[in-house]
């Protein structure tokens, strides 16, 4: 017995297909254009910050207005001088003299009231973010938030220590719970270990997920559990067909 013959597929206009085709260049656009204005916008940022402590007879737009007749705005100066000022400034302070230049304007801040909570509470945050390095934020979970039932995506920081930790007698942690769509805002939790439930998915995946308001789900077809979920079916798909074939040549033989 043979199958019918599927219909043909209605043929499209050319209003779809040129819809079809500007999605598709949206798709390829998009986060280019994005990722570009991004980095625009951060190196126009830092040029703002730097550019006007540096002497306008130094300033290259200065020197080329003045000597060239040409305006231009020269983007990433301020980043250029940025970055070589902070490598001048790591090589001091890595001698004996830059060391001890440092501990000296450390404590003429330090003697400041008020100055020095705000000195000291920002020294002790960016010493714990670049010793921690890449260990920061290395796993994602999910925690019961804002009430039992409800779960969402959290990365775990570090264990509870101090006080936290000797306030309780169960092992806590302490977690970032990111909010959607500006992951770089949220609430600091400590929950203890057993409440934590810790995914498989990179912290990429888990950052992409609360970027994209769960649009955006990991690539499951690196899972080796759904490879092998996608083998089963098809072998199971395929052995079908073969006893519909011989099904159907033994009602032709009949």
């Amino acid at each position: 017995m043979e199958l019918p013959e599927p219909p043909k597929p209605p043929r499209r206009g050319w209003i779809s297909s040129l819809q079809a085709s500007f999605f598709t260049g949206l798709v390829v656009i998009a986060p280019i254009g994005v990722t570009a204005w991004l980095i625009w916008s951060l190196v126009g940022w830092i040029d703002s910050w730097v550019l006007p402590f540096i002497p306008g007879n130094y300033n290259p737009a200065n020197i080329l207005r003045d000597y060239l007749n040409i305006e231009i705005d020269v983007r990433g100066l301020g980043v250029a001088v940025f970055l070589i000022f902070t490598i001048m400034v790591g090589w001091v302070a890595k001698g004996l003299l830059g060391r001890s230049l440092i501990r000296t304007s450390e404590s003429i801040v330090l003697s400041i009231p008020g100055v020095r909570s705000i000195y000291g509470g920002l020294k002790q945050i960016t010493e714990t973010v670049l010793a921690q390095g890449k260990s920061s934020f290395e796993k994602a979970c999910l925690v019961e938030y804002p009430r039992p039932g409800i779960w969402a995506i959290a990365f775990i920081s570090t264990d509870a220590k101090g006080e936290i930790a000797d306030s309780h007698d169960r092992p806590m942690v302490s977690v970032f719970l990111p909010t959607t769509p500006n992951p770089t805002s949220g609430f600091l939790l400590f929950l203890p270990k057993e409440d934590v439930q810790i995914l498989d998915m990179s912290v990429e995946d888990a950052a992409k997920l609360v970027i994209s308001a769960g649009l955006v789900y990991p690539n499951l077809d690196d899972d080796p559990d759904t490879k092998d979920n996608k083998e089963v079916m098809r072998d199971i798909t395929a052995s079908a067909r073969r006893a519909s074939d011989r099904s159907a040549r033994s009602n032709e033989d009949a």
